[in-house]
Formats: C-alpha cells, sequence, structure tokens
C-alpha cells in the first residue's frame, strides 16, 4: 500500500524542498536527510549531467551524502547544488575534516533550455539561488507536476513534471521516489491517455484508466522529442529511497533496480540521448530480517514507486505560456 502522503517523505527521516521560476520555466528540487544518509547511484542514459557523483560508488571513501539536488537548466543547473551546499555549510552541516565541514551534495540535472521559458539570465545563470531557496522550503508535504526540478520538464508528447509516491511494505519498510520527468520518449501509451505504469497504480492516482485494451496499434512505435523539438532537449532524473539499513553496495543495487521503474514507465527509454540517472538513500531506521530476500522486495518497490511517481508527475503538470506540447488534462481532460 502507499504511504500516508504517497510522497517520498513518507520514508522516516526525509524531507523535500522545492523552488520554481515560472518566466525561467524550470527550478530545483531538494532532498534533505535528517542524518547523513548512505547514498549511491545508477545511471543508465547515455548524456548524463552530474555532480559528486563518483564518490557515490560503493569503494570510494565517502558513505554518507548531506543532500540531494535535482534541478533543470542543463550544465547550469549544477550550480544548484553548489547554493544547497553554501546554505548546508552555513548552517553547520557536512563531512568534517579537521575544523572545516564540506556538505556532500550530489547534483543531476535536465535539459529544460528550449521550452519557452526566459533564459536570458545575463551573466549569472539562477541555479544557485533556486538551489538555496529549495533547500529553505524543505518539508514533508510537497506539490506534484510543474514544480521544482519538473517545472519545464517535457516528454515526446505530454508536458513533464515532478511526481513521487511510496509504498509501505508488509515488513514495515517504506520506500520513495521522486523524479523529474523530462523523457526523449513518451509516459502514455501510443495517442492514448493510459500510462505505461497503469499495472503498478494505486488507486487513481494518475487517473485510475488502467492499461490499453486492445493496445493500439502504434503502441511501440518509436515517437521522441527527435520529431519535433532539437535533439538533447531530455533526461528523467529521479531518486527512491527507503528507512531499511543499507550498506552502499545494498543502496547501488537499490538504484539499479529502480531503473527497471523508469523503463516500465518511459517508451523508450536509456537512450543515447537521455541522462536517465537515479539516486538511491538509506535513512537507517529498520533492519531487514531476511537479507537478499528483504532486498528483492525492496528493490521491486523501488521500481514499481518509480514507475508510479513518472506517471503522477505527467499527470499533475500544468499549462504555462507557450509551453511546446500541451499537460496530459488538456489533452484528455481531467
Amino acid at each position: 500500500m502507499a504511504g500516508l502522503r504517497n510522497l517520498i517523505t513518507d520514508v522516516p527521516g526525509l524531507k523535500v524542498g522545492n523552488a520554481s521560476d515560472l518566466e525561467l520555466k524550470s527550478g530545483a528540487t531538494v532532498l534533505v536527510p535528517d542524518e547523513p544518509a548512505v547514498t549511491s547511484v545508477a545511471i543508465h542514459g547515455g548524456a548524463p549531467g552530474t555532480r559528486e557523483i563518483a564518490l557515490l560508488e560503493p569503494e570510494q571513501t565517502v558513505e554518507k551524502i548531506d543532500a540531494i539536488a535535482l534541478a533543470g537548466g542543463s550544465a547550469f543547473g549544477l550550480d544548484a547544488g553548489a547554493g544547497v551546499q553554501g546554505r548546508l555549510a552555513e548552517l553547520g552541516y557536512g563531512f568534517q575534516v579537521g575544523p572545516v565541514r564540506v556538505p556532500i551534495v550530489p547534483t543531476a540535472i535536465l535539459f529544460d533550455l528550449l521550452n519557452g521559458g526566459d533564459k536570458s539570465w545575463g551573466q549569472a545563470a539562477p541555479y544557485r539561488d533556486l538551489g538555496r531557496s529549495a533547500l529553505d522550503a524543505i518539508g514533508h508535504d510537497f506539490s506534484l507536476g510543474s514544480i521544482g526540478a519538473g517545472t519545464g520538464a517535457t516528454t515526446a508528447n505530454l508536458k513533464g513534471g515532478l511526481g513521487s509516491a511510496s509504498h509501505v511494505l508488509e515488513n514495515g519498510i517504506t520506500v520513495g521516489a521522486i523524479v523529474a520527468v523530462n523523457a526523449l520518449g513518451r509516459a502514455t501509451v501510443g495517442d492514448s491517455a493510459h500510462f505505461w505504469a497503469a499495472p503498478f497504480e494505486i488507486g487513481d492516482e494518475f487517473g485510475g484508466l488502467g492499461m490499453a485494451h486492445p493496445l493500439p496499434p502504434d503502441s511501440i512505435t518509436v515517437r521522441t522529442k527527435l520529431d519535433g523539438l532539437k535533439a538533447g532537449a531530455n533526461t528523467t532524473i529521479a531518486a527512491v529511497a527507503t528507512d531499511a539499513i543499507l550498506t552502499k553496495g545494498e543502496a547501488k543495487r537499490l538504484a539499479v533496480m529502480a531503473h527497471d521503474g523508469l523503463a516500465r514507465a518511459l517508451w523508450p527509454a536509456h537512450t543515447p540521448l537521455d541522462g536517465d540517472l537515479v539516486f538511491a538513500l538509506s535513512t537507517g531506521q529498520r533492519r531487514m530480517e531476511n537479507g537478499l530476500e528483504d532486498m528483492v522486495q525492496l528493490g521491486a518497490a523501488a521500481a514499481s514507486c518509480l514507475a508510479r511517481a513518472i506517471a503522477r508527475g505527467v499527470y499533475n503538470a500544468a499549462p504555462a505560456a507557450d509551453d511546446p506540447v500541451p499537460t496530459w488534462r488538456e489533452r484528455f481532460g481531467s
């Protein structure tokens, strides 16, 4: 079942903040654990944009992170991580090296520079400030759709957005996902209103339409932004989290398994022009009693949460002036 909020913040020990610039049509999202969290990452897209990613591999020294930043803006958006880092340093957080603390803030970005927003920011992109604002806005409740890193996101046929979902396993462990959906491909089946993620839907969290039946003839036809927008306006970036106690290696496996949800919800996925990336973090509050068996269940739940979150991000997108594509609700009604 879904958690109380059906958001990644159902995972105990985790908060989320968002900041948006509606004229820019872009923004930033930050995930902040109450205590530094064991974290890893899996990158399966061919065009990622990242900051402080190598240290997340299991063999590297730093075990835990202070925050994760997701942002629009392509490479300019990596400044969001610097903004979060600077603000955390002011608050006294970070990896201690002698008398100095260095906040660890892995960051991933998506490309939203061609979405009709005003990107004439002059000498300094606004993402450092957006990162700081997102951190200052952290809490347990947040909106979905055109907000934060998903403010100006798009898919091939519909506006994308920020999505989130959660799931509570029978053993009491909670897992959640958050995602900024900006895929090269589509979250819906052919030209229908039905989401690829439909088999995982809980209730009517993204319309309750179920699977398209019969499948439309064009369901597996590959239609992407290459048919309209310029190449490179892509990338879906996500994080999954759990309160299960994980090693860094187990967090890496969780990130890998969670990518199955991305592939279940987007067609096509993991292309050379997407930077598809999933962080996985543990707030470390519940012990797994059955080892590898629990990891199987946890990974499957993370994948289903991510698939649901992708559909929820698209389903909740809001229209704005000069959008290159319609929202789901504009196209198919509420």
